[in-house]
């Protein structure tokens, strides 16, 4: 999995004033994953800042209409990232982030249409947001090219300290015949989990063999 490009957490696919230059950068990222035989990067549909999800989802079907081609020439899949926007903190959320929910995402993958335009399902912020990770897994898996991992609460190492199960999450990735990766995605590792008051109105790769 390779990082983003062109894009950041604040600007991201549903910002037509920057189509252009994501456009530019995405493209490039392509032919580098290409060429060092990177089978998939990360991109995010970025902060929505008024714009609502209607209108950001039709933006980032055109800016991926015009690049889907480029990528199934070349062998390389697009993911775009879940994150969940109750925490403001950046050290555990996304704050105002227009891919919050699953649904979005969804639509957007499928109304692009292509195999190489998928999900990037972070098992973290889907808990966040909206829990039931085994039952989402199972209802999006056709549109998911790979999975980020991290403990809940605190977006830290999985231990036995946490609430998900992810020896079952695993199993269940596993018994839907998944062969990519699963990566842990910890960030900052930080010392506490979040607060009640930092939510909004209040390394390796494992890859799973079936």
């Amino acid at each position: 999995m390779a990082p983003a490009m062109g894009v950041t957490i604040r600007d991201g696919l549903i910002r037509p004033e920057l189509h252009a230059a994501i456009e530019k950068s995405m493209r490039e990222e392509i032919d580098l994953c290409a060429s060092n035989g990177w089978p998939n990067f990360i991109t995010v549909g970025g902060e929505r800042r008024g714009i609502g999800y209607e209108k950001g989802r039709r933006a980032a079907r055109r800016l991926l209409n015009r690049v889907k081609g480029h990528a199934e020439d070349k062998g390389v899949t697009i993911c775009m990232e879940i994150v969940n926007s109750k925490y403001t903190d950046p050290n555990f959320g996304r704050a105002d982030a227009i891919f919050d929910r699953l649904a979005w995402g969804a639509d957007v993958c499928k109304q692009v249409n292509s195999p190489r335009v998928k999900i990037l399902f972070d098992i973290y912020h889907v808990q966040i947001m909206e829990g039931d990770v085994c039952a989402h897994i199972k209802e999006y898996f056709p549109l998911i090219a790979h999975f980020h991992t991290a403990g809940v609460p605190g977006r830290r190492e999985i231990d036995d300290s946490q609430e998900l199960n992810y020896r079952f999450v695993a199993k269940t990735i596993a018994d839907l015949g998944f062969t990519g990766y699963v990566a842990p995605n910890t960030g900052r590792r930080p010392a506490a989990i979040p607060t009640r008051e930092s939510a909004q109105g209040s390394g390796d790769h494992g890859r799973i063999e079936s």
